[in-house]
């Protein structure tokens, strides 16, 4: 299961998410979004668990806790919306 976790603190580092994570079982992987521009943290990441059970265990046990001083935000991710890339931004009737 792909599990989305917000309001991590701009600290937070990957080891320390993927900790809170393993109390509840196998962790395949562990991604703390980064901004490109400036290398900081986006204060949210995802988690993927293979064990569904567990999975929902760690969302949980988890949602609305403190984590490194803030109460972050675990639900289980939406899958992404396919982005349409012929939205708006300068079709034929566009003015300059």
């Amino acid at each position: 299961m792909n599990i989305f976790v917000a309001k991590l603190n701009f600290d937070t580092v990957e080891s320390d998410l993927r900790e809170a994570f393993e109390a509840y079982g196998p962790t395949d992987s562990v991604k703390i979004i980064m901004d490109k521009f400036t290398g900081r943290s986006k204060g949210f990441g995802f988690v993927e668990m293979p064990d569904d059970d567990a999975a929902q265990n760690a969302i949980d046990g988890l949602n609305d806790t403190e984590l490194d001083g803030r109460t972050i935000v675990v639900k289980k991710a939406e899958p992404r919306e396919r982005r349409d890339n012929n939205r708006g931004g300068g079709g034929y009737n566009s003015r300059y």
